[in-house]
Parts: C-alpha cells; sequence; structure tokens
C-alpha cells in the first residue's frame, strides 16, 4: 500500500509541476506584444500557442507577414521622386 501511494504522489507532483511550467510560459508569451512576438520569423512553439490560445494575434500575425511580403509598386518614369520620411521612403500611389 505505501509503495502505491508513494508512486500516486510522485506523479501527481511531476504533474504539477509539469503544468505549472506550461502555465508560466503561456501567461510570460501571452503578455509579450506582438511587435516583440513577431520580431524573428519562425513562429516554432510561439506560433502554437498563439493558434490555441490567442487565435486572434496569431491571425494578426499572418496578416502582417502577407503584406510584407507584398512589394511597392514601381514608381512611372514621369513620377515625382518619393519622400525620405525619417527611417522609411514613402511611395505616393
Amino acid at each position: 500500500m505505501g509503495d502505491v501511494l508513494g508512486y500516486l504522489v510522485t506523479v501527481a507532483i511531476l504533474l504539477l509541476i509539469a503544468s505549472a511550467v506550461i502555465v508560466v510560459v503561456v501567461i510570460a508569451y501571452s503578455k509579450t506584444p506582438l511587435e516583440k512576438k513577431y520580431e524573428n520569423a519562425g513562429g516554432g512553439l510561439g506560433g502554437a500557442f498563439d493558434a490555441i490560445w490567442m487565435p486572434s494575434a496569431y491571425e494578426a500575425g499572418m496578416e502582417r507577414d502577407r503584406q510584407t511580403r507584398r512589394t511597392a509598386p514601381a514608381p512611372a518614369p514621369g513620377d515625382p521622386p518619393s519622400t525620405i520620411d525619417g527611417d522609411h521612403i514613402v511611395i505616393d500611389i
């Protein structure tokens, strides 16, 4: 009887520790601003957390990636030059 009880207590403690680690990771990841979450490509484990627990953030990231990959139209030969606004070049369409 003592061996079974010890086994059950050990399993319960391990499950509690694993659950606590998962909860801490999810809470820490969910408090990260969207700009910081998606700075580097990949996603990996974080992308899975977003897809499950924060679908709106996941969809926003997908839309931002789609817009980032879009290319700006090339200016026509007679168009005025583009303006430079700080670190960004603004192309008037």
